[in-house]
């Protein structure tokens, strides 16, 4: 047999070309490839990367599977496997929170401005008016304690249970005061997202059975459906408590002064019109669709709206208020519910009254008087209504007027307010504040707190 004898330059040259292949094949398979983006078919340009398909070249994530290789220099200290595959979660996870949050932002930017609205809906339901009554108190103006002088009705929903609390604890108390049976009621409809406050109907019944005062109606209690809370309202009164004097009427974030108020009502006769309160005159309807109050042209086509009293609290007779009973029925629905009464008062001839202790717009700090306290306890001794208080303040305010060491220097003529503006710069910074106000949402806080 004969022995083949190999030079060695050519087992050089094998053994080189063998550790070439064994190099390329570790570098294969060490190189990590998470989320690398493999072209089939076509070029890597970068016009393709961008596009992700083009030209009938298709992208497609393939998923590679990675091989635990020593480390080359032993000396050199590395991860182990469990910290790194954590940290490419983590690295993951981020990149895909960051790629939704884009994609959500890029989306929500283009998408148009929406009103929360719906006023075809509105146009198609507007004629449905009489609603079933869930909760009711029939024998509220009948009790042994007689016809109430006067009915304290507040705007309420069902998860307002602390501000119904307040109110029930504070100025809102039933009984007699100087020599006035005094009577409260909440008007509430049916809760729009009613997983906000599980058992709400529950709620609604033990409230109904421990204080007797929840008026419950079946249709949404939304913003727009304040309006048919108006006419609701206005029918419980034709019905259960027609001779009742006196009416207030308001939202449960406000402070008000009950003792002023009956002060105010003991020249009134019982049997005229009166409806008095923060009126609202020359107001223009919103157009900007951004605004809550926003309303179309189609849905109200004139330029100014009627003469309207707030909505924080206005105080009616029980004669004016079986009127308006009538008279709305005869108005087609407006979803803005003070904008509605008013053109109900305009429907009997009623110009409603001004009066300044009514502040439904908050308390505006005089810039003639940048150092006014406007939380004074001694200032709201003067006042009727403020809006715009949290419950907390109701509350602080409630205790602070009735403390026994309060002080006020102040003139015996209850109607002197502590500040007052001169003739002049009183009418023209009054008329330019109910200017601002028209222009703005009248739905603004102005409340200045400290």
């Amino acid at each position: 047999m004969r022995r083949v004898y190999i030079k060695g330059d050519v087992l050089c040259s094998l053994t080189l070309m063998l550790l070439l292949f064994l190099l390329l094949y570790a570098y294969q398979r060490v190189t990590p490839t998470w989320g690398t983006l493999h072209i089939e078919h076509g070029s890597t340009s970068s016009r393709t990367l961008l596009s992700g398909a083009s030209m009938g070249q298709q992208t497609k994530l393939v998923p590679t599977k990675s091989l635990d290789i020593p480390p080359c220099k032993p000396e050199v200290q590395t991860k182990s496997k469990p910290q790194v595959q954590s940290k490419v979660k983590a690295q993951k996870a981020r990149s895909k929170t960051k790629s939704k949050f884009h994609q959500a932002s890029t989306t929500a930017s283009l998408l148009p401005t929406q009103h929360s609205f719906d006023f075809a809906d509105y146009l198609q339901k507007k004629d449905q008016r009489d609603f079933r009554m869930l909760i009711d108190q029939p024998t509220k103006c009948s009790e042994p304690e007689g016809i109430p002088y006067m009915l304290i009705a507040i705007k309420s929903v069902a998860t307002d249970f602390d501000k119904r609390q307040v109110v029930r604890r504070t100025w809102g108390r039933e009984g007699v005061f100087q020599k006035n049976n005094i009577k409260r009621v909440f008007l509430l409809g049916v809760p729009q997202n009613q997983s906000a406050l599980p058992l709400w109907d529950k709620l609604m019944e033990y409230e109904s059975h421990t204080f007797g005062d929840i008026l419950l109606w079946d249709f949404e209690d939304t913003f727009f459906n304040l309006t048919l809370k108006e006419i609701h309202f206005l029918q419980w009164i034709n019905v259960s408590c027609p001779k009742t004097k006196f009416i207030f009427k308001g939202d449960a974030d406000v402070y008000v002064n009950i003792d002023n108020i009956l002060e105010m009502l003991e020249s009134q006769e019982i049997d005229k019109d009166l409806f008095v309160g923060d009126i609202i005159v020359h107001a223009k309807p919103i157009r900007r669709r951004s605004s809550k109050y926003f309303v179309p042209e189609f849905i109200y086509g004139q330029g100014i709206y009627p003469s309207y009293a707030g909505g924080g609290g206005f105080v009616m007779s029980g004669h004016t208020a079986l009127k308006l009973h009538l008279a709305c029925r005869e108005v087609e629905l407006f979803p803005i519910d003070d904008v509605f009464l008013g053109m109900c008062l305009q429907r009997i001839g009623l110009q409603p009254t001004r009066h300044e202790g009514f502040r439904t717009f908050g308390i505006v700090r005089p810039s003639a008087a940048p150092h006014l306290q406007v939380f004074d306890p001694c200032f709201y001794r003067e006042l009727m209504v403020v809006h715009s208080l949290t419950v907390p303040q109701i509350w602080l305010m409630w205790n602070l007027l009735h403390d026994p060491n309060l002080q006020c220097h102040r003139s015996q003529d209850p109607t002197v307010f502590p500040f007052q503006w001169s003739d002049k710069i009183g009418k023209t910074a009054r008329n330019k504040a109910e200017e601002n106000l028209r222009n703005k949402d009248y739905g603004l806080k102005v409340f200045v707190e400290h």
